[in-house]
């Protein structure tokens, strides 16, 4: 028997189990990122109206950046 016949199980194991958790992992990850940002959001607009406008800006400037650098590489 040649090499390319035989097939590796344990590889073939490990992505199965891999891609059982990948959903559950992603979830997780959400839930942290959610949790910070309404935190954040809560502790920004505790300081006021003028802090949040600046925050605003902040984002709309990022959110924008990020577009166009996506638009740019692709």
């Amino acid at each position: 028997m040649d090499e390319a016949s035989r097939s590796p199980t344990v590889t073939l194991a490990d992505d199965a189990l891999l891609g059982l958790l990948l959903p559950f992992w992603q979830l997780v990850i959400a839930a942290v990122v959610l949790v910070v940002v309404v935190l954040s959001v809560v502790r920004l607009a505790r300081r006021g109206p003028s802090r949040m406008g600046t925050a605003l800006l902040v984002t709309a400037a990022a959110i924008i950046a990020l577009a166009v650098v996506g638009v740019l590489l692709s």
